[in-house]
């Protein structure tokens, strides 16, 4: 598990040295994550400076208790808000970007296939079926991490172990929901469509798929870093589709 799980932060660097060969495909692949970036980037500071009035609201209980106390559990709560809060950021940002920059993030995948060779054939598809369907899996994969974010927030407020125990599901739960987005366009070449299908894929190879994921996942929770990021880990999400969907594999 421990080489898979290498091998899966491996698939960044061979992402990185791929796609930095192609200046002008990173810059553009950059361009919708500088967007995103910024709007979540107001949100995360708008959060933050009003993390205690919101940990207020929702802890009303703790006014009837002794000061230590009520300091105590939303001290616990401001941190799983703000973890869960970041969770569902990247998620969000991920599905946000892949969506507003999807035939810029299709020509890096692309890319990455042709210069690794045995590359699928395009699919004959009408636009309005690949965008339905891409708001579709996105929704859904947003309201799968909003409850993920809420249990793990509910996880953060147990005393002494909740919040290490939340951050540590928090980059695990995050990772994988990641890794499922990046590896979408690549899956869709592939004849693997929907988000059932590339989940049993992945389950063929998790600690690869974490290695991955949770990398990528906690370098995109830092702002304006994810802006250099995004457009590698998509590359590496494609060679991790590769793996994961080998030719001889391939739904016919």
């Amino acid at each position: 598990m421990i080489s898979e799980a290498l091998a899966g932060v491996g698939l960044l660097g061979r992402g990185a040295r791929i796609i930095l060969r192609r200046p002008k495909l990173f810059l553009l692949g950059a361009l919708p994550a500088v967007i995103t970036s910024v709007l979540f980037l107001v949100v995360l500071i708008v959060l933050l400076f009003r993390v205690d009035e919101i940990v207020t609201w929702l802890t009303p209980f703790a006014d009837a208790w002794g000061t230590g106390w009520a300091t105590t559990i939303r001290i616990l709560a401001g941190v799983a808000l703000i973890a869960g809060s970041i969770l569902l950021m990247v998620i969000s940002f991920s599905a946000l970007t892949l969506a507003v920059g999807a035939p810029l993030y299709d020509q890096i995948s692309e890319a990455v296939d042709e210069s690794e060779g045995d590359a699928p054939p395009s699919r004959e598809e009408p636009l309005g079926t690949q965008v339905g369907r891409a708001i579709r899996q996105a929704v859904a994969l947003i309201m799968i991490s909003l409850v993920g974010a809420i249990v793990l927030f509910a996880i953060g407020l147990v005393p002494v172990v909740g919040n290490v125990v939340g951050a540590v599901l928090s980059a695990l739960f995050g990772g994988w929901m990641l890794a499922t987005e990046l590896i979408g366009s690549a899956c869709e070449r592939r004849g693997v469509i929907t988000l059932a299908g590339r989940r049993a894929a992945m389950r063929t190879a998790r600690a690869k798929v974490f290695g991955l994921g949770v990398p990528t996942f906690l370098l995109l929770s830092l702002p304006l870093v994810a802006i250099f990021v995004f457009p590698i880990a998509t590359a590496a999400g494609t060679l991790l589709a590769r793996e994961l969907l080998p030719a001889e594999e391939r739904p016919r």
